[in-house]
């Protein structure tokens, strides 16, 4: 497991984040979801993230992405939603002809986070710490 860090600490925080079309419009295809895929990898410097895994379905996107501890993800999601909202529609304009109000993404979305050890394995980890074995 490679770890990421700074001066002062080791880190890794994954997280599975999966953003919806409003009212679950099919307007992905590959074209629009690879500009899609663009943009993300352009913003997410900007906040210390880095892609790591991008697939999608006709309504929807699935992105695993590695953050730092002060990465402000609520930041992200909405600054990534808004500029390739704004940039889809303008460079694929027949995706409007299918949106409702011209609307893309759903205002909500999924953030999971995911990682090595399960839940349960790291409270058996803390519960045993100060034992003698």
């Amino acid at each position: 497991m490679q770890l990421d860090g700074n001066n002062h600490s080791v880190f890794l925080m994954c997280y599975h984040l999966v953003l919806v079309i409003k009212y679950r419009r099919k307007v992905l295809d590959d074209s629009v979801t690879d500009r899609a895929r663009e943009i993300f990898e352009y913003i997410a410097p900007n906040y210390n993230i880095t892609l790591m895994e991008w697939n999608h379905d006709m309504d929807h996107v699935h992105i695993l992405f590695k953050a730092h501890p002060n990465s402000e993800l609520s930041k992200f999601i909405n600054a990534y939603k808004s500029a390739s909202s704004r940039l889809l529609k303008k460079e694929f304009p027949e995706i409007s002809n299918k949106l409702w109000k011209e609307y893309f993404w759903s205002r909500s979305f999924c953030l999971l986070t995911t990682g090595g050890a399960p839940i349960d394995v790291i409270k058996k980890y803390i519960e045993s710490q100060g034992e003698k074995h």
